[in-house]
């Protein structure tokens, strides 16, 4: 059986704790995957064969077992429409009741009104309601249609080349070309992109709403091809799973000729719907089409909801039907009573045509029919007209209402969900995520600790907190904005280079380009003005470097071109070398593309400086060991310069001496040399760009031999965080300059680039909350790790200290260990975002071996989740500490004052994040969610007896400062308390209650059965707030609450479709 993902973690946290050997080459075997069969099982996996000559037959034997492509999300058809519409209206037993009437009304002893004029109002209520559901449902057919006929490019075999065709003629197994702007017409595995790198860019707008855009890669093998892909050369045989409706997950294998496999995922899957950009061709083969593509299983339709009305109105109108079942009953008897009291027949009955009349109880029974009929205005028969009639004026007043307008988007209020918008005023509890909801989702770098020393970046600070009375020619603000060499005087110091030449950094037209995406319909294709920036603010992208951090990565710098090739550096705990790591970790360590300003979001994939020099690394060390180094007479200070300019401190040029030229081995006493030290050593541009004695800043400039500086580039991020470290990199003029998927180039602060092969990418996900990119050193030749994450995973992760073989080592190490915790508990308490960066060095025998499991861990099929993930453990361990970050999520504006309103109003708010505790709590005070005169209670644990014990304890303890009082009525089996509890006698005013828990203590309350305990608790609880959830968590937490209490519940987020769908 395998394993799954939570048994793995469980599995490698108890091998952690136990002190097992961890390294690749140590550790137990992987898991292997089981071994395939030429013999498929079509009813477990889809095996997919491509549409060429070469396998032509065995795609007609299969290809008819899948959906062809045309889709019909149509209820009727012309045929199938007045009797499926009937048996649907009719479904409603207020029609039944009417149909009754109208039945009775047609029978001759029991008439009242004329026959044609009682069907008249049903007939109304039912054709109208008719003509509704079909102008609805004739377009949905109308828009099938127009989706089925659009257009795109399959491969005809006969013809071996693309024929244009419709949506709907698209069958598994063909290969469709591609262009910019155009939508996906099917589930599609990308096996070519006009882009040199494989990578294809996608807009997934119509699927999870964001409109950053998204990176697949081709998939593994099929990178380097020629200029146009040739699809009778595919001679391969795809095996993945059977469809499903999770977008973010896939899975399969590619099987060659010589039977040998290639594992794929969802990073190669271009999903229906979603929109190519910024790649010119894109072609792929269709793995799923029609119904079963993933965002046509998942446009099934939320759960029905019934609003509160509409189960009250039901429940009067059951009431309604009672009084009129007593009136007519009444009626009924008083109508037989009344008629026993004549000797003979009453004067006014009328005999039959036999002369006969009717019995005393048939009579009876007659007139209680008759009176239903008469007394039928009790239950109006426009009752549910009259409601959806009051709701579509209910809509149309939130769609024009101007205090719901967003005049940044020039977005107004939209409903999606007709029948329940009358309960937004009938919300019990509210279930709100952080980021991006509470929080402006714009992160901003703040703070950073390196090898245990904290730069707290006050300028940096103060220029936040009052960026409106910062001005472009703000000297102070410019003069150690970066480490890059000065511009001419002539540009003055606070403009930035571009083709369009010189503009102020924070000008108005700056802010007025960075806005959101937008895009505009045309002729059936989208033209878009995008900002080149995906999340873009002035304030992510301007950071105001710590003065006594830039000697460091001046020193760092200058560190790296005393490494030469084939000459690993020495591992130490030396601040130089952890600074440079930790620099080059924010720039590799990611998934952000590069794009120039001259073309925004056109990815850059060769270094703008190589393409117009040749000056390659090699040349630049040479000249490099021949200048100066150090004046042995002079020592380099550490303190940032002040009154002088950066660039002129940097430009100064010092005489050469032969001796000095000859000195290779060491430069200085005392400290590093060039295998691997500390170098004391003044910061000459000159030195750095390799220029001869008396070369100046001028020359450097004019000379674009000399000159290493690049045009400005720009940066798109899938996430916020990414965006923030590598702009902060940048500020200290450590400078992604371009990515590919299997290269990344960093400029470094003196102009030279370095070019990291990327070996592998551990991308983030939310079980292991961390992300790695194995790249090898162009300098050193070394195999490097490098991982940021969650510090609560990275810290578990580090190598022990009582490995080191000096004593002094170990102990520097736990200071360093301690001092960073101290640094990331203080970054909490202000509300930061923390992010631990660590490394890790590999050989090359264990990252081959690495390499063997990982590969075969794609290629598995069942278990191929469980596998990656075990295969990522084994990697991300015995870790090195370089440093952690402090990023700002600030809040949304007038979040606090909406947070009292709601708490004041009785609505209870939950905030459910995944962020730490410390900086969860800190933004829960700012927001006023907890406030100071709170009693705050806080969980944490991961036992669940002692889960148990804690939640009697602080129930025991609320009870006594509320009030002895209890439950007053059971729901579901657990105690609902009233929504008002009086406080004790004792006079003094009950401060209010708040909650804290994490996620591990979430899992001992599932776990444990502590749900009815747990919900007592929260209800005497104004707010409660959830840390370190997950996504799962998340929408079991709404369940729960809906369920278990019947309480009214809203969802709010930016992320979770999970949770959205569990409110109502």
């Amino acid at each position: 059986m395998a394993l799954s993902v939570d048994s793995s973690w469980y599995r490698w946290q108890w091998r952690v704790r136990d002190g097992l050997p961890q390294s690749p080459s140590e550790a137990t075997p992987l898991l292997s995957p089981e071994e395939g069969a030429q013999n498929y099982n079509l009813a477990q996996q889809r095996v997919v064969f491509p549409n060429n000559d070469v396998f032509h037959q065995d795609w007609a034997k299969v290809s008819r077992r899948y959906s062809g492509n045309r889709i019909c999300t149509t209820k009727y058809t012309l045929f199938t429409f007045l009797p499926q519409n009937l048996l649907e209206q009719f479904h409603r037993w207020a029609n039944l009741y009417f149909l009754f009437l109208v039945i009775l009304n047609w029978m001759p002893s029991m008439e009242v009104f004329h026959r044609e004029i009682t069907m008249l109002p049903l007939a109304i209520v039912l054709f109208i309601t008719m003509v509704k559901d079909g102008i609805e449902d004739f377009k949905r057919h109308r828009l099938d249609r127009e989706i089925n006929c659009s257009n795109i490019q399959i491969y005809e075999r006969k013809e071996q080349s693309y024929t244009q065709k419709c949506w709907k003629d698209v069958q598994v197994g063909d290969f469709i070309q591609m262009q910019c702007n155009e939508i996906i017409p099917a589930d599609i595995l990308l096996l070519f992109s006009s882009d040199p790198s494989g990578i294809c860019h996608l807009e997934t707008s119509n699927l999870d709403g964001e409109t950053n855009l998204k990176q697949r890669c081709v998939v593994k093998g099929f990178t380097q091809q020629e200029v146009q892909f040739r699809p009778e050369g595919f001679h391969n045989i795809i095996v993945c799973e059977k469809p499903n409706n999770h977008l973010n997950r896939f899975k399969g294998y590619m099987e060659h000729l010589d039977q040998s496999r290639t594992g794929f995922g969802s990073e190669s899957l271009l999903l229906r719907g979603c929109t190519i950009r910024n790649t010119k061709v894109a072609v792929g083969i269709v793995i799923y089409a029609g119904h079963e593509t993933k965002a046509m299983l998942n446009n099934s339709g939320p759960r029905y909801k019934r609003s509160k009305i509409e189960r009250r109105m039901n429940t009067h109108i059951f009431f309604c039907i009672g009084i009129l079942f007593l009136m007519c009953l009444t009626g009924a008897v008083g109508h037989s009573l009344w008629n026993g009291t004549f000797a003979e027949h009453p004067p006014f009955d009328v005999p039959d045509a036999e002369g006969n009349f009717l019995p005393l109880a048939l009579g009876g029974f007659y007139m209680f029919l008759t009176m239903i009929i008469l007394l039928q205005i009790l239950i109006p028969i426009s009752l549910y007209v009259s409601i959806e009639l009051v709701k579509l004026g209910q809509v149309f007043f939130l769609h024009n209402d101007l205090d719901l307008y967003d005049e940044e988007t020039y977005l107004s209020i939209q409903c999606r969900a007709l029948n329940i918008t009358e309960d937004l005023g009938q919300i019990q509890y509210i279930f709100s995520d952080k980021t991006g909801t509470l929080t402006e989702n714009k992160m901003v770098f703040r703070r950073c600790t390196i090898m245990g020393h904290e730069y707290s970046h006050q300028e940096n600070a103060k220029r936040l907190e009052t960026p409106e009375e910062l001005d472009s020619d703000s000297e102070e603000w410019t003069q150690y904005r970066c480490l890059s060499f000065p511009a001419r005087r002539d540009q003055g110091p606070a403009t930035i280079r571009g083709q369009g030449g010189s503009q102020p950094l924070r000008s108005q037209s700056a802010r007025a380009r960075i806005q959101g995406h937008w895009r505009q319909r045309s002729g059936g294709r989208c033209e878009i003005s995008q900002p080149p920036v995906a999340f873009s603010s002035s304030i992510e992208k301007d950071v105001t470097p710590d003065k006594n951090l830039l000697t460091k990565v001046r020193d760092a710098a200058l560190w790296l071109e005393t490494l030469s090739d084939g000459r690993p550096a020495k591992p130490s705990l030396s601040t130089t070398s952890s600074t440079a790591d930790f620099f080059l970790a924010l720039t590799i360590c990611n998934s952000v593309t590069v794009s120039t300003t001259a073309e925004p979001r056109q990815r850059v994939t060769v270094p703008p400086s190589t393409k117009a020099l040749v000056t390659s690394l090699e040349k630049i060390q040479q000249l490099f060991r021949r200048l100066k180094l150090l004046s042995l007479s002079q020592s380099f200070s550490t303190t940032a310069p002040s009154d002088v300019d950066l660039g002129e401190s940097l430009g100064a040029n010092m005489p050469t001496t032969d001796s000095e030229e000859r000195d290779d081995a060491s430069v200085s006493s005392g400290g590093y040399s060039t295998d691997g030290g500390y170098r004391s050593s003044t910061w000459e541009q000159g030195d750095i760009l390799g220029v001869g004695p008396g070369a100046s800043l001028e020359e450097v400039l004019q000379d674009p031999a000399l000159s290493l500086a690049g045009p400005e580039v720009c940066y798109e991020a899938e996430s916020p965080d990414e965006a923030a470290l590598v702009h902060a990199a940048r500020a200290y003029s450590f400078t992604l300059v371009s990515r590919t998927p299997k290269q990344v180039t960093v400029r470094l602060p003196q102009g030279t680039c370095l070019t990291f092969d990327v070996l592998c990418t551990l991308e983030f996900d939310s079980v292991r909350k961390r992300m790695s990119v194995v790249v090898r050193h162009p300098l050193t030749g070394e195999i490097i790790v490098y991982t940021k994450g969650a510090d609560c995973v990275i810290m578990d992760l580090l190598e022990d200290p009582a490995c080191a073989t000096d004593a002094d080592v170990e102990k520097k190490v736990r200071k360093i260990r301690a001092q960073t915790q101290r640094h990331l508990d203080l970054y909490a308490r202000d509300g930061l975002r923390t992010l631990c960066i660590a490394k890790k060095i590999l050989s090359e025998e264990d990252f081959q071996r690495w390499a063997s499991f990982r590969s075969e861990a794609e290629a598995s099929l069942n278990n191929r989740d469980e596998l990656l993930m075990e295969t990522a453990q084994h990697l991300e361990n015995q870790l090195i500490l370089l440093g952690a970050t402090g990023i700002e999520d600030r809040l949304q504006e007038g979040v606090p004052d909406t947070v009292a309103a709601l708490q004041k109003a009785g609505i209870r708010l939950w905030v459910l994040t995944g962020d730490k505790q410390p900086t969860a709590v800190n933004i829960a005070y700012a927001c006023r969610l907890l406030d100071q005169k709170d009693t705050v209670y806080s969980i944490n644990t991961e036992s669940q007896e002692t889960c148990e014990s804690i939640l009697n304890l602080v129930l025991e303890e609320v009870k006594l400062l509320h009030g002895p009082q209890k439950p007053d009525h059971k729901l579901s089996g657990f105690f609902r308390l009233p929504s008002v509890t009086p406080p004790p006698t004792s006079g003094a005013a009950v401060p209010e209650v708040g909650l804290v828990i994490d996620g591990k203590t979430l899992n001992a309350i599932f776990q444990g059965k502590l749900e009815e305990k747990f919900l007592e608790l929260t209800q005497y609880c104004r707010s409660v707030l959830c840390c370190r959830s997950t996504p799962l968590q998340k929408s079991m937490l709404v369940k729960l609450v809906r369920d278990r209490l019947r309480a009214m519940t809203l969802s709010i987020g930016t992320h979770h479709e999970e949770m959205w769908g569990e409110a109502g």
